[in-house]
């Protein structure tokens, strides 16, 4: 092979490599709330919830924005009253649907950490789950110290060479995989003890980046004092950011298991994680003997089981 021909290719996998991004859409602060919808059917994962309509949030204050943190967007549970009805909450989910792109969710505070609460922020396809996929980017329930990052699919779907920070926790991302527990999915967890919960409260948060192209679902996180200088200026450039917590691919064809997908962010409480591992958690059991008494009797518990939301970016090529 010729120097120029070397050349050539060289270039072409640098461009590959290295793709540009350009704004899409920013939700912030008013426009956040106005280009959402807000979900008010019972939890599709049975959680110890009612979520509100957005009038209903407004007038029971869970939900608004904060003018002295330059309008960042308060995503609130209640927590001054005992229900036995479910624990008022709000689930968002964006009016608009995205196929591929670089989403950059910069946030300050999130519900985390505490026993009885499972808080998300991921990406769902409108069809008959899982058959467009599901990305969950930020997750977790009751006391867990690190992010789990998981996907959801149909048969076909696997995590195989890619590399990562993380750990591997289970490698197929189809539900029904007959060597994991029913709806596992592909997950890996992450290593950064600052990257969920209480220690990501305590930083300040941070900003969680998840690339999806054809190829690969790559997820970053950065605390507040580490993000990208790329990032802050709105120029985002993937490939100047070192491993990723999570790479999901490879034994995966990424368009034909992930489309249309919209941003939820949703707080619900016990449920199919959360309470089904409270027997498992010798902390939160010892607060009361299920998770669903602890929730409707304990509302001062949930105080602090709020999002605070700088900003959601969506970037495409």
């Amino acid at each position: 092979m010729s120097f120029n021909m070397l050349l050539t290719t060289f270039t072409s996998l640098l461009a590959f490599s290295a793709a540009h991004y350009t704004l899409q859409d920013n939700y912030a602060g008013v426009g956040l709330l106005q280009s959402f919808d807000y979900f008010s059917e019972a939890d599709p994962t049975q959680g110890t919830v009612k979520f509100l309509d957005r009038t209903s949030a407004l007038q029971e204050t869970l939900l608004g924005v904060i003018p002295d943190q330059n309008d960042a967007v308060y995503i609130g549970v209640d927590h001054t009253s005992k229900s036995t009805e479910g624990r008022k909450s709000l689930r968002l989910m964006s009016k608009k649907s995205y196929n591929h792109g670089l989403f950059v969710a910069d946030i300050a505070h999130m519900p985390g950490g505490i026993c009885g609460v499972w808080p998300a922020f991921w990406l769902l396809g409108s069809g008959t789950w899982p058959t467009d996929g599901e990305i969950d980017i930020f997750e977790g329930v009751n006391d867990q110290k690190t992010n789990a990052m998981t996907l959801h699919t149909s048969s076909g779907c696997a995590v195989k060479g890619t590399t990562f920070s993380g750990n591997l926790t289970s490698g197929n991302c189809d539900i029904n995989a007959p060597d994991q527990g029913k709806n596992t999915g592909c997950g890996i967890q992450s290593k950064d003890q600052s990257s969920y919960g209480t220690s990501f409260n305590s930083a300040g948060g941070g900003v969680y980046a998840t690339e999806w192209n054809g190829t690969a679902i790559s997820i970053w996180f950065f605390p507040r004092s580490s993000i990208p200088a790329d990032v802050d200026s709105g120029s985002p450039d993937p490939s100047k950011w070192g491993l990723p917590a999570a790479q999901f691919g490879g034994a995966c064809d990424i368009d034909q298991h992930f489309k249309d997908m919209n941003i939820i962010l949703d707080t619900t409480f016990c449920g199919e994680w959360a309470g089904k591992v409270w027997d498992q958690n010798p902390t939160c059991k010892a607060k009361a003997n299920t998770c669903e008494d602890f929730v409707a009797q304990n509302p001062q518990a949930f105080v602090d089981a709020y999002w605070s939301i700088n900003h959601v970016k969506v970037y495409i090529e």
